[in-house]
């Protein structure tokens, strides 16, 4: 009798699973299943808590590792070891007793390189060896895809060569980030720095593409462009028109009206009158970036925020796999979905007659899907009750994706495109308007989801009043000056499109093939989490959706500009080999090897490319932001509080005051006017969601105050622990 364990990602995803079969024990550390068709001896489901094991921390290899020096450097091990992450020893335990048991044990974990890697990682880690090992391959958690996916397990051979690729990611991040965060740390803070740089393999390159943008900002200089404007009046109405010219040189535009002899209030004579019907096809499926893009223009929400919303709707089993980076479904979605048509139709209370219920190559090209599918509804069509117990930010997420799937069964966008020649004096004027035929699949998009209000469609047709060939006008023409305008910056959801076509900013093609190729910074699944990691670093801080470079942010690209650490082109040669170990031909050998030439390069020049004018300026004002006096010291009563690194610290600490507050309690942030609010009133307001290092105790509410002995202590508002 074959004993069969499955290892799910996470305890939801393994409730997923459970949901297809029979329970027959329920623990918690795994569930247990009845026998039937698939499993004829019963199976057993347990799971990681995302990574169980990491890698081992420097001073773990060598104790001089544990130091910050320049003389320790580079850290390069013989040999990579991982640990079990501290607090998930009692889930990785059990799932070492549980594959010592099995015959056969089945990769349940998310469908992706990195899912292969955590399964992997916790299987050696256990030691088990000699087990018969399958690959569970879905994008759906309904229960008849996940009966499916068992029933058609797939072999390891794919999945090794995933793990063999995020691994070599994996350590390749770690090596870059262990040497260059300290090399370039510790070097400016011999220039003054009083805080700690981290360096990455993607948001190194991705902080300084935005500070790239910052610098077109800053250094550009509007200049003014003329052209020729003419308002006409018709025997039916008013309209515009433009002549083709746009140039820098006032003389040049006053020359060319001055030639047609143009005053101003001129005759015209409308020369052509040409009508063409447009069509427009409806928007591509969402793949992940796509959706954060829209979701992003359209609600200001944050691709974080974004991707863990459609994990949700795909946990709920309602949207399908979230981390996919193709738009395309194959024939077997389709089919599914044209079935469900007028079910998805009650749904949006929008119902519509379809222009076909066949596939069309723009959305279902099985050719162009590889492990995902794109993001669409499944099978299982929500009741109007689990609609309303979704909360704003699913709805929303939910009906775009479906509004969109939608459109890919209704009709074109169809109008009338009027292009329109004025001749005044010889010098003719374009104009181009346009009338609305069909609204088609526009008018899916015309309500938002939650609020039932008109959403303004930016290309509203504009129409052009009745104008016949020949007809006589009456013009005003004159010289208008624009100014050129800088570009704008990044919105946050602008992040993620650039971070995917950051090749055109490569000049080598072939460097830009194949960032093309592989789509540029980070991949689907972690640009999102690129962004959050650059925040939280402060290299970026975000303001209305607006993202902007801040100081340290500037430190940062300034030290790196020059070497392939500020450049797409690094990400674009690692991961053009990556893909390689994945496809079975390249080895992780060679590529460590290469990363650790690398390493030992920029130990070697690092050094020499920190002397510049640039730095020292940003330097000095971040040393002025970070001295600025908070509050008086509690303490000695004669020096302030002030930033100093990651904490605060006492201005008198060189003459013996040790009075300091953290920059970081129990995972919140301690904000200046927090620490202000201790040193002058003893005590701040109300800090929501602290959050205990003991797993099971949950987050709390609290204020913090000065204590006697000048230390931090809590303080609970009295609601918070009056009902349970």
């Amino acid at each position: 009798m074959s004993k069969i364990v499955i290892l799910a990602e996470k305890p939801s995803q393994a409730k997923a699973y459970s949901d297809a079969f029979s329970i027959k024990k329920k623990d918690k550390t795994f569930i247990e299943l009845n026998p039937c068709s698939i499993f004829p001896n019963g199976a057993v489901i347990t799971w990681g808590i995302g990574h169980l094991v990491e890698l081992k921390q420097p001073k773990e290899y060598k104790q001089e590792w544990g130091t910050w020096r320049l003389s320790s450097l580079p850290i390069l091990p013989e040999r990579y070891e991982f640990k079990v992450a501290t607090g998930k020893y009692e889930q990785f335990n059990a799932v070492k007793r549980l594959f010592k048991e099995a015959d056969i044990i089945i990769n349940g974990c998310d469908v992706d390189r990195e899912g292969s890697n955590i399964f992997y990682s916790i299987y050696h880690m256990t030691g088990v060896r000699g087990k018969t090992i399958k690959r569970l391959w879905i994008n759906s958690l309904e229960v008849d895809e996940v009966q499916k996916g068992f029933s058609n397990l797939h072999d390891n051979e794919k999945d090794l060569l995933l793990y063999a690729e995020a691994k070599t990611r994996q350590i390749s991040d770690w090596l870059v980030g262990m040497n260059g965060s300290r090399l370039y740390t510790l070097l400016l803070q011999q220039k003054g720095l009083k805080d700690s740089l981290s360096i990455g393999r993607v948001q190194s390159p991705t902080t300084y593409l935005i500070y790239q943008r910052h610098l077109e900002i800053e250094n550009f200089v509007a200049k003014p462009f003329y052209e020729i404007e003419g308002n006409f009046t018709a025997a039916s109405g008013k309209y515009k028109g433009k002549a083709k010219i746009k140039s820098e040189n006032k003389e040049e535009v006053e020359r060319l009206l001055n030639k047609h002899n143009i005053t101003g209030n001129d005759k015209g004579i409308i020369k052509t009158v040409s009508k063409k019907e447009m069509r427009i096809k409806s928007p591509k499926l969402h793949a992940l970036s796509t959706l954060q893009a829209t979701a992003n223009k359209r609600w200001k929400y944050s691709p974080k925020k974004v991707l863990d919303t459609v994990q949700k709707l795909y946990d709920k089993k309602i949207l399908s796999y979230p981390r996919t980076d193709t738009q395309y479904i194959t024939e077997n979605e389709f089919a599914y979905l044209a079935a469900n048509l007028e079910s998805y139709q009650e749904l949006i209370e929008n119902p519509f007659t379809p222009a076909s219920k066949r596939p069309s190559k723009r959305y279902v090209d099985g050719s162009k899907v590889q492990e995902h599918y794109a993001i669409v509804p499944t099978k299982k069509v929500p009741t109007r009750a689990k609609i309303q117990g979704l909360s704003i930010e699913e709805r929303n997420i939910y009906f775009e994706v479906l509004n969109t799937t939608l459109a890919m069964f209704h009709h074109d966008y169809v109008y009338e495109e009027t292009k329109v020649t004025t001749d005044v004096n010889g010098l003719d004027f374009e104009t181009v308007g346009k009338t609305e035929i069909s609204k088609g699949w526009k008018e899916l998009f015309n309500y938002g989801s939650n609020d039932n209000k008109p959403k303004k469609d930016d290309n509203a047709a504009q129409p052009l009043p009745k104008l016949e060939k020949g007809e006589n006008v009456k013009s005003v023409i004159k010289m208008k000056e624009g100014m050129t305008t800088p570009p704008k910056p990044y919105t946050e959801g602008q992040l993620i499109s650039m971070m995917k076509t950051c090749g055109k900013s490569v000049e080598n093609e072939e460097e830009m093939e194949i960032l093309k190729e592989v789509e540029g910074l980070g991949t689907e699944a972690t640009r999102s989490g690129i962004i959050e990691t650059i925040k939280k670093h402060q290299y970026i801080e975000v303001k209305k959706n607006i993202v902007q470079i801040t100081e340290k942010g500037k430190i940062l690209c300034q030290s790196i500009e020059g070497n392939l650490l500020s450049s797409p082109s690094m990400t674009a040669k690692w991961e053009a080999y990556l893909k390689k170990i994945g496809n079975g031909n390249g080895t992780p050998q060679a590529f460590l090897g290469s990363i650790a030439k690398f390493i030992n390069k920029l130990i070697e020049e690092v050094p020499g490319q920190l002397n510049a004018d640039s730095i020292q300026r940003s330097l000095d004002v971040v040393k002025k932001v970070s001295q600025k006096p908070i509050a008086l010291c509690p303490r000695c009563k004669k020096g302030s509080i002030s930033v100093n690194r990651s904490y605060y610290s006492c201005s008198e600490s060189t003459n013996g005051c040790k009075q300091t507050f953290p920059g970081k309690l129990l995972s919140k942030n301690i904000t200046e006017k927090q620490v202000k609010d201790l040193c002058t009133k003893g005590k701040t307001n109300v800090i929501k969601g602290f959050k205990p290092k003991a797993k099971e105790k949950r987050k709390f509410d609290a204020m913090l105050i000065l204590k006697d002995d000048l230390t931090i202590g809590f303080e609970f508002p009295k609601k918070q622990f009056a009902k349970k």
